[in-house]
């Protein structure tokens, strides 16, 4: 027990720091996963199960329990006389109560396009629930590639913190022993604290930032989280797999087969039905007392001429689908001016890029051109600073163009569709 106790004590602090690595991928699993409409496609599911249960009771037998009693101001009478006979008028006081059965035997495949319609219905919302799902990924990438940023600028503050702690230590040892102004030491200490302000305000504007990703996944991210460097390939695949795409062939997939239960419901229905029944009078009106009966029959319905009505249905969903049509086109042609801005920006950041390193080779040379000269007294430490402060520059720019870059390959990506 106690050498698993060790283990354990051991590999924790491994364990935490493997708790502490996101990557973009995760967020996306994460916000498909966690964020509160995802939970509409169970709902959803659950919903169109339910309604498609219930259209099936349709074709159950109906079945009505119905009683009634009147008094009304005339009955039937017969107008004759007929000899030895005797017949009593009806009662104006009349009770009944009936056993109504109807049963659907043919209703031309309305209930069969009906259900499908009612699946199409649940298709096409919970596709509308994977676009909005989808359009959350831009904003991950912006928040997430802006927490990217902020882990790398620390990076370099640090590398610069820590250079410039060593220049302190140089100039302290010069003071102590009069060979430098104590104003020196003060100039830097002066830049540190500048570097120690950046630090904080990196570290705040980093909190906001994961505190908005971690509202989006709807998970909780401990503050000091390391975010991977994304490995990002721009995908140039002719296909656009924009869920949006899918959402126009379900919505013209509804609107055929809406376009088919409009011709259904104008073919012809048939059904059966029967009553039982016990009333006074009965079916025999003649019979002035409590009797009990019973009808049964089929009863067959068909809507020959509805006024082209159908018809001017028919062409509506026509100009929906054309509808559909003319919102798929803009949708495309805004999509292709997005991938084109985003193609420009891409490109313009490469060559950005190119040209980083060789300024900071540049700048590293003259840093360290100018320490020399400050070691032999040929600038004053203000000149010195200001080239520091230049190299640093670069190296910050450099990081910032990178991340842009990829910022733009991971945008470019979900504006195709991969």
């Amino acid at each position: 027990m106690r050498t698993i106790k060790i283990l354990l004590l051991f590999l924790f602090p491994f364990l935490a720091l493997a708790q502490q690595q996101l990557s973009l991928e995760d967020c996306y699993k994460l916000a498909d996963k966690n964020y509160p409409l995802a939970k509409q496609n169970d709902l959803l599911a659950r919903k169109s199960q339910l309604e498609i249960q219930n259209m099936d009771k349709d074709y159950l037998p109906k079945i009505d329990l119905n009683a009634q009693a009147t008094y009304q101001s005339e009955v039937t009478q017969v107008p004759i006389k007929i000899p030895n006979a005797t017949i009593n008028p009806l009662n104006k006081d009349q009770y009944r109560a009936t056993l109504d059965v109807n049963q659907i035997i043919y209703n031309g495949g309305l209930h069969e396009m009906n259900t499908k319609m009612k699946e199409t219905q649940n298709k096409l919302q919970q596709q509308q629930v994977a676009v909005s799902l989808y359009q959350l990924k831009l904003k991950i990438n912006q928040l997430y590639f802006s927490v990217f940023l902020l882990q790398e600028q620390k990076e370099i503050l640090l590398a610069k913190q820590k250079q410039l702690q060593s220049k302190i230590n140089e100039v302290k040892s010069g003071v102590k022993f009069g060979a430098l102004l104590p104003s020196y030491q003060k100039m830097l200490e002066a830049e540190n604290l500048k570097i120690q302000q950046q630090l904080s305000e990196i570290k705040f504007d980093k909190n906001k930032a994961l505190e908005s990703l971690a509202l989006l996944t709807n998970t909780t991210f401990e503050e000091n989280i390391i975010l991977n460097k994304p490995v990002l390939n721009r995908n140039l695949n002719l296909s656009n797999n924009r869920p949006e795409l899918k959402l126009y062939e379900i919505q013209n997939e509804q609107m055929d087969i809406s376009k088919e239960v409009i011709s259904k419901n104008n073919l012809p229905k048939l059904k059966a039905f029967g009553q039982a029944g016990y009333g006074n009078p009965g079916l025999n009106m003649l019979d002035n007392s409590f009797q009990t009966f019973y009808i049964v029959g089929l009863k067959a319905n068909w809507n020959v001429f509805d006024w082209n009505k159908s018809k001017t249905e028919k062409e509506i969903l026509t100009v929906s689908k054309d509808m559909i049509a003319t919102e798929k086109e803009n949708f495309l042609l805004n999509n292709q001016l997005q991938s084109q801005e985003l193609e420009k920006e891409i490109q313009k950041l490469e060559t950005i890029s190119a040209q980083d390193n060789e300024i900071i080779e540049l700048r590293n040379s003259v840093l360290k051109a100018t320490e020399a000269q400050l070691k032999y007294g040929a600038i004053t430490l203000s000149d010195y600073i200001v080239e520091f402060t230049h190299f640093y520059e670069a190296q910050t720019n450099q990081k910032l163009h990178k991340i842009q870059l990829l910022l733009a390959i991971a945008n470019y990506n979900i504006i195709q569709g991969n």
